[in-house]
């Protein structure tokens, strides 16, 4: 995020776009509605889906997935042919204007309104809104992101925010909520292919020399491979081995059969979690992890804040908290560390990541510090980009609108999304062992629009077989007006409904993500 969670209950207009954020973040979206209530902000909820978040809004976009780049870049032709844009914040701290001005030409809000199915009258009322209010804040999560251009979503969504000058202040800004509770410092410490921690790049010749000067080791010069990338490895043969840690892909990742055969594919797997999930069912070798609960460590969340987190209990039997299993198997493998508690990992950290350098377990102890804190005497950065973006300018992107890579046809006539549902977490392995939680929220159900429903005989709580191209599972259906005709959704949570079977292994080619979102599918009532 640019900005803090606290922040938005200040914003006066709030664009949340791809963000199911009652269900998913239901803690930040206390925010958001604190600011309806005691600022009387106006919120625009786009998203396919009728949620609890969409009837919160004073308007709901409920545009076609995958859709999103034309929506952006249709609110940005608005703002720049209105003369709403902030032209003295583009000249002053941006560049690329001109290119982007030229690119969006096209996007008439008649234009997009054949590519979303969303009225010309109402993307130009939205584009009006987000760039007259005085704070207005974009909030976005996998919606965004899971999909073949999920990249140029997000740099449209970047330009957005500049063009209208959302950015760099309080309240404003471009705030991913992050899908984990630590997946931002999984990331800011180098838990990508491409960069070590602090997103330095392997590629510089200058980081992998500060690298292997801090851990004595000669490092490679090249990225590693994406996930997606070592399950395709795997499935070749080119990989023979895999430490899976934390993870669930079995039920997390697209075309879950074929992630299957790739990891029985494997000469070796070990998988290190806290219970035996569907992965490690596959494992040669299974190692038993500390919960949150069990461990001394940090968390980084969503905007950047670091935090402690301190043992409460033992862990039960031969469980160990991660870094003492890696630290045993490093020493196994003829690289001793010289670790003994996590307060000396960050010491380190501090030292090779400029971002956290001012960050160590004895500042934390009074409370959380958000990055970049450079020095032992910062505060902390609540606001990125106040003065100046990381690269000095802000740059804006050419992106154009690129259709899903997989569309309905006669065969599979519906649009399967997937997503997350209140009362469970990923991939269930915590949350479903929670007995409360189970009895809330048992099983999963197929939503599948009443047009749709009479159109294939469904009645609700059907019995239903949902196919794609890679897979079939079978589930009931709930018929509801949640989602719109041709479309259906479910969630990833339930293994006896794994809707990853469906799903397609196609991925974005910048970042790697996989389109979740969208793929086609048929639905058939079980006789």
């Amino acid at each position: 995020m640019t900005n803090s969670i606290h922040e938005i209950a200040g914003a006066d207009f709030i664009l949340a776009i791809g963000t199911n954020t009652t269900e998913s973040h239901p803690i930040i979206s206390l925010q958001v509605r604190k600011a309806l209530r005691e600022k009387g902000a106006r919120l625009v909820v786009a998203d396919p889906r009728k949620t609890e978040m969409a009837e919160l809004a004073d308007i709901h976009i409920q545009h076609q997935p995958g859709s999103d780049l034309a929506l952006l870049n249709a609110m940005a032709h608005v703002i720049i042919n209105e003369g709403l844009a902030d032209t003295e914040f583009i000249a002053g701290r941006t560049e690329g204007f001109a290119e982007f001005k030229q690119a969006v030409e096209e996007y008439t809000p008649e234009y997009a309104e054949k590519v979303t199915g969303v009225e010309a009258d109402t993307i130009r009322q939205v584009a009006r809104a987000y760039a007259n209010a005085e704070k207005s804040t974009i909030l976005y999560t996998m919606g965004i992101t899971q999909h073949i251009c999920g990249t140029d979503n997000v740099l449209a969504i970047a330009n957005l925010a500049m063009a209208a000058g959302q950015v760099g202040r309080e309240s404003t800004g471009v705030n991913p909520l992050r899908g984990q509770n630590n997946v931002q410092g999984a990331c800011d410490m180098g838990g990508l292919p491409d960069v070590f921690p602090g997103y330095q790049k392997v590629t510089d010749p200058a980081n992998r020399e500060k690298f292997q000067r801090a851990w004595g080791a000669t490092l490679p010069p090249a990225p590693g491979l994406t996930v997606g990338e070592m399950m395709q490895a795997a499935h070749q043969g080119r990989v023979k081995g895999m430490y899976i840690i934390g993870e669930n892909p079995v039920l997390s990742d697209p075309d879950a059969t074929h992630v299957v055969e790739a990891l029985e594919s494997l000469d070796f797997l070990v998988v290190q979690d806290i219970f035996l999930s569907e992965t490690a069912r596959l494992a040669d070798v299974v190692l038993p992890a500390a919960s949150f609960a069990e461990k001394d460590g940090t968390f980084t969340n969503t905007e950047r804040r670091v935090q402690r987190v301190r043992q409460a209990v033992d862990p039960p039997g031969q469980a160990l908290p991660d870094w003492q299993i890696i630290c045993r198997l490093s020493a196994r493998m003829g690289y001793p560390t010289e670790y003994d508690h996590p307060a000396g990992i960050m010491h380190e950290i501090a030292r090779v990541t400029p971002s956290y350098g001012g960050i160590a377990y004895e500042r934390l102890e009074a409370g959380g510090l958000q990055w970049p804190c450079p020095t032992p005497d910062h505060p902390g950065t609540p606001i990125l980009h106040r003065e100046k973006f990381s690269r000095g300018l802000g740059k804006f992107h050419v992106v154009h609108h690129i259709p899903p890579g997989e569309q309905p046809d006669a065969e599979y006539p519906l649009v399967l999304s997937t997503g997350r549902r209140l009362y469970h977490y990923h991939t269930g392995t915590m949350s479903r062992r929670a007995r409360g939680l189970e009895a809330i929220c048992p099983e999963e159900r197929l939503e599948l629009n009443p047009r749709d429903a009479e159109r294939f005989g469904i009645a609700d709580g059907d019995r239903v077989r949902v196919l794609s191209r890679r897979g079939e599972i079978e589930i009931a259906a709930r018929v509801t007006e949640r989602v719109q005709p041709g479309m259906v959704f479910a969630s990833f949570h339930f293994w006896e409904a794994a809707v990853n079977k469906l799903t397609n292994a196609i991925y974005d080619p910048k970042a790697k993500i996989p389109e979740l979102k969208v793929c086609a599918v048929q639905v058939k009532k079980v006789e």
